[in-house]
């Protein structure tokens, strides 16, 4: 019995060129994945590439809007085509969008961003890849969410809305792709400790924040956000990589339709 996780699955990544989709990528590949990247920017790819390759895993790259779904579904179509099927999904793509306004002060086009931003891309993805997933291979599909989902705070209206829709997706797919022997599973994580060094969107995110109250960005998730978690920190990239290939393998295959908690505590579910 081979001690890799992953072996001989094909899995799809889309935003797998940033924080958490490059972290994931490398950890599927390294478990035995065949890799699929997929993304905008040609540059991150292409870097998560050289760290797969280097590592002797196996990878490709395309650059995919994920917000065009003729050319989603044309690239999933053409993976399936090659490597024979897709059996793992995770979407890690993430737009820029606003964090501390209140509803007085929200514009309607900022409290719809996150919304349309993240969900559309995830209807658009999981569309794609299930038409090739599922009957005599488990198929897996993850998505990611955070604690806004379950947080009562002002100044979230728009992220929080988007968070909860993006586990209620989850958990109503899973539903309707069990009997397709396809699994649905939500990693919720809190802000991650290393992704802003990782070139990650939230160093822009929580930059006035962390300068509102004289800190770094990183002093901003160090001294604040991860004292309001039971473990006093945050999660890490490789945290929820090692997490993400687990929950992708067989040895987690009771599992679907729930959420995989990975505040730190933040939130106990």
């Amino acid at each position: 019995m081979s001690g890799l996780l992953l072996e001989n699955k094909n899995a799809v990544i889309y935003g797998g060129g940033g924080a958490i989709g490059g972290a994931v990528a490398r950890v599927f590949a390294r478990e035995g994945a065949r890799v699929f990247i997929a993304g905008r920017t040609k540059a991150t790819l292409d870097a998560v590439a050289r760290d797969i390759t280097a590592a002797g895993g196996t990878v490709d790259t395309a650059p995919v809007d994920v917000e065009d779904q003729q050319a989603v579904e044309d690239h999933a179509d053409a993976v399936a085509a090659n490597a024979g099927s897709i059996d793992i999904a995770l979407n890690a793509v993430s737009v820029m969008h606003d964090q501390g306004t209140l509803l007085a002060d929200l514009s309607l086009e900022e409290f719809m961003r996150p919304i349309d931003g993240f969900l559309r891309p995830l209807f658009i993805t999981s569309k794609a890849v299930a038409r090739h997933m599922g009957r005599s291979r488990t198929g897996v599909i993850l998505t990611l969410s955070e604690p806004g989902a379950k947080l009562a705070l002002g100044g979230i209206l728009g992220h929080g809305v988007s968070a909860a829709g993006k586990e209620a997706f989850s958990r109503l797919l899973a539903a309707e792709l069990a009997p397709a022997n396809i699994r649905v599973v939500d990693i919720r994580p809190h802000a991650v400790a290393d992704a802003p060094a990782a070139g990650s969107y939230t160093k822009e995110l929580f930059g006035p924040m962390a300068a509102a109250g004289g800190q770094t960005t990183q002093e901003f998730l160090e001294n604040g956000l991860a004292q309001g978690t039971l473990l006093k920190r945050l999660p890490t990239l490789s945290e929820i990589a090692e997490t993400a290939a687990f929950l992708a393998s067989d040895r987690a295959g009771a599992m679907t339709g729930t959420v995989a908690n990975l505040t730190a505590g933040a939130l106990v579910d």
